[in-house]
């Protein structure tokens, strides 16, 4: 039983490894080498019933991992609708192209800690489109983010998706990887960083066709402000929430996503469905990315 269990994992991983050139979905192997592990597990087992009790209680720590990312993929998500991200990125106005890489570098660092490396990396990504015409240059910062997202995910609980399933299963603490990672977290950003600052000289070219703003018009600046340092200070205060509670994190988030939620159902009241339709949680659940979850 043992060796079949194992052979299945292998090939399963393997699966998994090699998605792109498969063309197989990672979370479709993912599921049915799960199953079938448990599968081969119960039929060789004496006892089903203490297989069936095993399961129920590794649901339950999986089913925490998996209402935590929904809730923070569905808060970040809601931050987007709103153009919140427009926030921090509106005010980038330095020509200098060194001081931009600085910039952006120290942005997606700190915002991948507060929200996830993936989301910081694709928005910091998104916002060198519109402040870099040369694509070579933009290459580099683009290349630049996403170190520095990879690097600002690591030294926090809810960065990145290995540390919260470490967190959440108890084998780190929020405390702990903050301080003893965020200095080497720092040395993996820097040290690329430096480097490229001799390369990423004189002032930036910017787009002809470059506007002053790149937000939807959905929401107002008001809401826009409101909904980016509400759903920010939210995702912070998850780790303080599970420290004084002693609940478990999923628990945090969706107290932060249930705040957001009645949050934005007050300020968009008035709105019609249509006018408020996109700015709703409602509609960041159906965007958020379901597929990486499973």
């Amino acid at each position: 039983m043992e060796l079949l269990i194992i052979s299945i994992f292998i090939l399963g991983y393997s699966v998994i490894a090699f998605e792109h050139q498969l063309k197989i979905n990672k979370a479709a192997s993912a599921l049915l080498t799960g199953v079938l592990c448990w599968t081969v597990y119960v039929l060789f087992s004496p006892n089903r019933g203490i297989v069936s009790e095993e399961l129920t209680h590794h649901l339950g720590n999986l089913s925490g991992i998996l209402f935590f990312l929904m809730g923070a993929m569905t808060i970040v998500e809601l931050i987007d609708a709103h153009d919140g991200f427009e926030v921090v990125t509106s005010r980038i106005t330095t020509a200098s192209k060194r001081k931009l890489l600085w910039i952006i570098s120290f942005l997606a660092f700190f915002l991948s800690a507060a929200l996830d490396n993936l989301t910081t990396a694709i928005v910091m990504a998104s916002v060198t489109r519109k402040l870099l015409a040369d694509k070579k240059e933009r290459m580099f910062l683009v290349g630049m983010v996403v170190v520095a997202a990879n690097a600002g995910g690591a030294w926090s609980p809810i960065g990145d998706v290995t540390t919260t399933m470490l967190w959440i299963g108890g084998q780190i603490t929020s405390g702990n990887i903050i301080i003893k990672l965020i200095g080497p977290s720092l040395i993996c950003m820097l040290a690329p960083l430096v480097a490229l600052s001799f390369i990423m000289r004189g002032n930036v070219k910017k787009h002809a066709d470059e506007t002053s703003s790149s937000g939807s018009g959905l929401s107002t600046v008001f809401e826009r402000n409101l909904v980016f340092f509400g759903g920010v200070s939210l995702l912070v205060l998850v780790p303080v929430f599970k420290t004084v509670t002693h609940l478990p994190p999923y628990m945090g988030i969706l107290l932060a996503l249930g705040i957001l939620w009645v949050l934005t159902e007050l300020v968009h009241h008035e709105k019609d469905g249509s006018e408020k339709g996109h700015l709703s949680v409602a509609h960041a659940l159906r965007k958020i990315d379901m597929t990486s979850i499973l």
